[in-house]
């Protein structure tokens, strides 16, 4: 058994195995779909596209402002809990199609701008609007 000592076998190898680069990439690639769905929200919410808005008629709206105490206020007259659904059924009477406006601080907690809405809703308010800053 003989080896063979040509010159041609000592050059040195010009190719590139590619086999593992690929296999190196194959695994990188299952390894971010997998994880993909995993960095996005748990919670999925399509949350609405809102453009700028007319404002709603003066002769049609009340609205309800929370101060960062938590104070109601309807048409600025201050309102507790208890007084707040009768108000809006005084108002809903006189004018059927009311508007009732929400004006929250970013302080309040949803927990009391919740506690409102539903308020005005047991009131027979079937129109809600709230006012945000630009």
């Amino acid at each position: 058994m003989g080896f063979k000592t040509d010159s041609s076998d000592r050059e040195a190898m010009s190719e590139i195995n590619v086999t593992p680069l690929v296999d190196v990439m194959l695994v990188l690639l299952i390894v971010f779909i997998v994880t993909a769905p995993l960095l996005t929200q748990a919670v999925k919410v399509d949350l609405p596209k809102t453009e700028k808005t007319d404002p709603a008629p003066d002769k049609h709206t009340a609205t309800v402002a929370i101060d960062p105490q938590g104070k109601l206020t309807l048409n600025e007259q201050a309102q507790t809990i208890e007084t707040l659904g009768q108000a809006l059924s005084g108002l809903l009477q006189a004018d059927p199609e009311l508007i009732v406006q929400f004006q929250a601080d970013q302080a309040v907690p949803y927990g009391k701008v919740a506690e409102a809405m539903a308020i005005a809703h047991q009131a027979g308010i079937a129109k809600l609007a709230f006012l945000t800053r630009e």
